[in-house]
């Protein structure tokens, strides 16, 4: 009898120590030198403050790659036609009076195409406008590399709280179902309470593991952005401090905006590129002839312009043109849409801003006092053992719906930044 006695006088002792706070476990691996922060992210991933992109990145070597060919085109379209030379033989191995090479006549020229119609600049300024699209698409390359390592980031800071949160719930849960135990040994529950506990505890596990496998998909999904094969580094459950330009938070204007306005400049330079084609261009040609059978010699000069009765190159033109019509839709669509990102971007920085301030500075430091007073009730002998766990769930839910917040926070200050690109 002392000693159900003595058990039963340890049963409030072991329910405070069970909701005192929250208890964090300490990962052994959370001092491991591969913690890396979002600045670390970032380098690894070459993207760097005031640095150019890495080039053994592959999500941006291909756009630099292809932003250099397209500058390297620039060059090629300020060439002129190079000169032609021709060389001919005539009356050569025929029959009577021009037979054998004594009749022979041999010509030797030069020839020269001229522009005409501004072609060469066309060409130059449709080539500048192509590469000046590609040097865009290499930025947003890295600005969209930039928006998925703080995503990713983010969500593993969320996947490393969240189990942080789910091995306190299993802490809870183990002395829940401790107490359970003892309490229904004692005769105070019914079994029915201990079977409850057990399954509570199951469950929490449970979502313990979920919680894990989450955060390891989280950080390998980081590690996949700067091709690193070995082990997914650790992250902090602390959130990185994302602050959007000051300029994304009123009127931003971006690289995916100036993609489009760039791709109708190409568009407007392709056709009058090709309505300088409808020009021909004439070939000049001087050369000298020599005459085998009088050992004389002449000078010849020639000129040679197509006719273009049929082939005025109207079918690129108006392909061209067409291209065009398309190019100015899409650039008002995407004004469109980059409009509405940014407004959606910066509600949802807002709104989950102030709805994680409120939590951090409020709901939760509210909860916490709820729970130091059905504490003290509970002390007392006010409150029953369930009104106590109900605060600590309470409180639980509070720091998930926190982790949440801190979460779109960070989701929409990457998306911001990325709008905001230069």
């Amino acid at each position: 009898m002392f000693a159900i006695l003595r058990r039963s006088a340890l049963i409030p002792g072991l329910a405070l120590a069970m909701v005192t706070g929250p208890v964090f476990a300490q990962d052994p691996t959370a001092v491991s030198p591969e913690v890396v922060s979002l600045e670390d992210a970032l380098n690894r991933s070459g993207i760097a403050s005031g640095s150019s992109p890495a080039s053994t990145n592959s999500r941006i070597v291909g756009p630099v790659a292809e932003a250099e060919a397209a500058q390297a085109l620039v060059g090629q379209a300020g060439l002129r036609p190079n000169p032609e030379v021709s060389f001919e033989v005539e009356n050569i191995a025929g029959s009577g009076a021009f037979s054998g090479l004594n009749a022979t006549e041999y010509t030797l020229a030069v020839g020269q195409r001229i522009e005409l119609g501004d072609k060469r600049a066309a060409r130059v300024s449709s080539a500048q406008a192509q590469a000046d699209l590609a040097q865009l698409k290499a930025d947003l390359a890295e600005a969209e590399l930039g928006f998925l390592v703080r995503q990713r980031y983010v969500s593993a800071a969320a996947a490393a709280a969240r189990v942080g949160l789910a091995r306190d719930v299993v802490v809870r849960n183990e002395e829940l179902a401790r107490i359970a135990g003892v309490l229904v040994e004692v005769g105070r529950e019914p079994p029915l309470r201990a079977l409850r506990a057990d399954a509570a505890l199951a469950e929490a596990r449970a979502e313990l593991q979920a919680a894990e496998a989450s955060s390891l998909a989280a950080r390998t999904a980081l590690a996949s952005l700067w091709n690193d094969q070995a082990t997914p580094p650790l992250v902090q459950s602390e959130f990185p401090q994302i602050e959007p330009p000051a300029f994304a938070l009123t009127a931003p204007t971006g690289l995916q905006f100036e993609m489009a306005q760039a791709e109708s400049r190409a568009a407007e330079a392709e056709i009058v590129r090709e309505r300088s084609l409808r020009i021909p261009d004439p070939v000049v040609s001087a050369g000298v002839r020599r005459f085998e059978e009088s050992n004389d010699s002449a000078f010849l000069v020639g000129v040679s312009v197509p006719l273009p009765f049929i082939n005025r190159n109207q079918g690129n033109i108006a392909a061209a043109e067409a291209r065009l019509r398309a190019a100015n839709a899409r650039e008002r669509v995407a004004l469109a849409d980059f409009e509405q990102a940014v407004t959606s971007a910066r509600a949802r920085y807002f709104a989950s801003e102030a709805r994680a301030e409120t939590l951090a500075t409020t709901s939760l430091p509210q909860a916490e006092e709820a729970l130091r007073l059905v504490r003290i009730g509970y002390r007392n002998g006010r409150f029953p053992l369930i009104e106590v766990l109900s605060a600590a769930e309470a409180r639980d839910a509070i720091r998930e719906a926190l982790i949440a917040a801190q979460e779109d926070r960070g989701q929409a200050a990457a998306e911001l930044i990325r709008l905001a690109a230069q």
